[in-house]
């Protein structure tokens, strides 16, 4: 595993916010790696296996997840908040900009962000996720979100996990299952429990009431930026027709379809790695040369 050092900043309301910060060249603009719903900083291991050293990386853990604190008021665990707390971030440790891979919900952050503060983007990286969703994959997502995993070890994580998942994950072997129960998971109190707050549910549930999402506009603050679209071949969240909508909205931009691998791609395919590698490529700085 590439090392890093766990570090924390304060959210607007004065959370205790963590990331992990891989060292590398510090005159470019640096990885700022975003994780899904459920997900934490670990999710990104597989990218700082290839990356770290090459550039600076970073992996933040969203509030409620991880090492990070959880919000006492629930109602908060949405991405424009996360967007509030990642601008105060940016600005703590003083980068002016970065290159967003953004996984599921991380990728809605970084499109929100490149609504509002569309400087902070390098270049970006949207893994399985567009301005609009599969209800079924929706649908999939609030059946789990909030009940909490808990095994008696990570070997029983992963063969339970291989069971629940072989359709995201065919190909994986109980061996690679149980590699991602360590990035997915924590140990706690003997046990391996799910590593997030579990409230962080009820506004997932609450948004079945609400109308499809529809964000067709966050596009446009990435319309002058290198975009990557990563899309898994068998998604169920994230349409083929959407990943083609959004090569026409977006003129810089690469859509690459991952084989047999649902939502979402976990960079542990070497399809995704070479797809973030050429996005660097492309990032238009003199720093890069």
């Amino acid at each position: 595993m590439a090392e890093y050092k766990s570090r924390y900043w304060n959210s607007p309301e004065g959370l205790k916010l963590h990331y992990r910060d891989y060292d590398g060249p510090r005159d470019g603009p640096p990885l700022l790696c975003l994780h899904g719903l459920t997900r934490n900083a670990a999710d990104f291991d597989p990218v700082a296996e290839a990356f770290a050293g090459q550039h600076r990386m970073l992996s933040v853990d969203f509030r409620g997840r991880g090492l990070s604190e959880h919000d006492p008021d629930p109602s908060r665990y949405k991405p424009e908040i996360y967007v509030q707390d990642l601008i105060k971030f940016l600005d703590q440790l003083g980068i002016a900009d970065a290159i967003f891979v953004g996984t599921s919900l991380g990728g809605i952050v970084t499109m929100l962000m490149a609504a509002i503060e569309p400087e902070r983007i390098a270049g970006a990286l949207l893994n399985d996720i567009g301005p609009e969703l599969i209800e079924d994959g929706i649908d999939r997502i609030r059946t789990y979100v909030g009940d909490g995993l808990e095994f008696d070890d990570y070997a029983h994580a992963a063969r339970e996990l291989k069971a629940g998942m072989a359709g995201i994950y065919p190909n994986w072997s109980e061996a690679e299952f149980e590699r991602f129960a360590r990035r997915l998971l924590k140990e706690d109190g003997g046990r391996v429990r799910s590593n997030y707050d579990l409230r962080i549910a009820e506004n997932v549930v609450a948004g079945a009431e609400e109308e499809p999402m529809d964000a067709w506009h966050l596009l446009e603050g990435l319309k002058r930026k290198p975009v990557t679209i990563l899309r898994g071949a068998l998604s169920d969240l994230f349409a083929p027709g959407t990943a083609e909508r959004m090569m026409r909205e977006l003129p810089d931009a690469e859509l690459v379809t991952v084989p047999d691998v649902g939502h979402a791609p976990s960079f542990d395919e070497p399809e995704s790695i070479e797809a973030l590698r050429r996005l660097i490529a492309r990032i238009p700085d003199e720093r890069f040369d």
